[in-house]
């Protein structure tokens, strides 16, 4: 992977890292203490968004994980090979999935044995 590409991928991750950080805290979606008003279907339509809220929290940690994890693959000249086969990635999967650590083929193969 020459420079030029290189950059590229690394400026796409830094954007998608900057867009996750931009987000909420996990502290100001989860209420005080006696904070709750309302019926008991208001109060049940609140947990249930305070938890689906912890878990996107909870998956957008992940993709950071993995932003920065591809983020030191590219520092470590080790970005768009395939952890599984050591094959390049093809530029349209990075393009989709910059954080990837694995090619389409070995990905799809993961998934079948699942």
């Amino acid at each position: 992977m020459n420079n030029r590409n290189r950059l590229h991928y690394e400026n796409l991750l830094l954007s998608e890292r900057q867009k996750l950080s931009a987000g909420k805290s996990l502290v100001d979606l989860i209420p005080s203490a006696g904070e709750l008003r309302g019926d008991l279907i208001d109060m049940a339509t609140y947990e249930t968004d305070a938890a689906t809220q912890i878990w996107l929290h909870q998956t957008d940690g992940k993709l950071l994980r993995a932003i920065e994890d591809a983020l030191s693959r590219i520092r470590h000249e080790e970005f768009s090979i395939c952890e599984e086969c050591r094959q390049p990635i093809s530029k349209a999967r990075l393009e989709a999935v910059p954080w990837t650590r694995w090619c389409r083929d070995c990905k799809e193969l993961q998934e079948s044995v699942s």
